[in-house]
Parts: structure tokens; C-alpha cells; sequence
């Protein structure tokens, strides 16, 4: 083999050249937080719209007056497009007594789903229906309120209870 001589051409970079960098970098980072606080907005109200959260009020609030209006507002509770709910549940028993549900032996298919397994709750549970008497378009709803007992259908995953589907009275 014949040796080779290998040179190497480096080329510095200026103090100039990184300061004309700058406004580039700082444009990149002003975008970064906007897709970032944007994705945020997005997501917030994902994260809370836990079956917990939109159906559970245990202990019962201590309103005592227009308590499904109230609940409402405070829960941020309405149809994806801003409509008012024509109809909304609030169970008033503890978390975990609800999670047995997913144990109970009365299994069935979810309404028209016929992929999502539902399960009845063996015990009648204390809640308020709330039903829509006037307005349209969240936050101008207004709920008549109605206590009742009634079974509660559900489906569930490996965390517990998913979704609300029904109360059976």
C-alpha cells in the first residue's frame, strides 16, 4: 500500500456569523412555546374528564339551592359542541363502592356498542338527576333536579369504571 496523505481544512466560525444566528434562535424558541402552550389548550380539559370527576359528588355538595345548575358550572359539564346535556347524573357514593361495579355478575352490551361490555351495579346508589329545563348552549343551562335511587350501568377498563352509560331505577 502507498501511503496517503490526508489533509484536513477546517473553517472557523466568526464571532459575526454566531451573532447573525441569534434572531433564528430566538424565532425557534418563541415558536417552540407557542406549539407547546397550543397543545396545552387542547388538551385541557382531557386530562379531568374522568367518570369520577363528571359523575361522582360524594359527600353530596352542601348547596341548597339550584344544586344541578351549580354542579354544572363547577364541573363544566356540556356536550362537545357547547350544548347544554339534556340530561346529567350525579352519584352521591364513595369512589370505591362505584369501582365494585366492575366486579358485578350482571354483564351486558353497552347500549348499541355491541364491543363494549357494560356491568349493572347490584346495590341501588343515592344520586340527583339533573334535567335540562331551559337554555341551549353551555353555560346558559338551566337543571331541574330530581333525587333518586337507581342501579348505575357502566363499562370499565383495568382502572375501573370508564364510562357512565345509564341509570336503572
Amino acid at each position: 500500500m502507498l501511503p496517503v496523505k490526508v489533509t484536513e481544512r477546517t473553517k472557523e466560525i466568526s464571532a459575526k456569523d454566531a451573532k447573525s444566528l441569534i434572531p433564528l434562535m430566538v424565532l425557534m424558541v418563541i415558536i417552540f412555546l407557542i406549539f407547546l402552550y397550543w397543545e396545552n389548550e387542547l388538551n385541557q380539559d382531557v386530562g379531568i374528564m374522568t367518570l369520577e370527576h363528571l359523575y361522582v359528588d360524594h359527600p353530596k355538595s352542601d348547596i341548597p339551592v339550584r344544586y344541578c345548575n351549580s354542579m354544572i358550572l363547577r364541573r363544566v359539564i356540556r356536550e362537545p359542541d357547547h350544548s347544554c346535556k339534556k340530561e346529567h347524573v350525579f352519584i352521591h357514593e364513595r369512589p370505591q363502592i362505584i369501582n365494585g361495579v366492575c366486579n358485578s355478575p350482571k354483564k351486558m352490551i353497552c347500549g348499541n356498542d355491541s364491543l363494549t361490555l357494560c356491568f349493572q351495579s347490584e346495590q341501588r346508589f343515592k344520586m340527583t338527576v339533573c334535567q335540562l329545563s331551559g337554555g341551549t348552549r353551555y353555560p346558559a343551562c338551566r337543571y331541574h333536579s330530581l333525587l333518586t335511587e337507581a342501579f348505575i350501568t357502566v363499562s370499565c377498563n383495568v382502572l375501573g369504571p370508564a364510562k357512565f352509560y345509564e341509570y336503572v331505577k
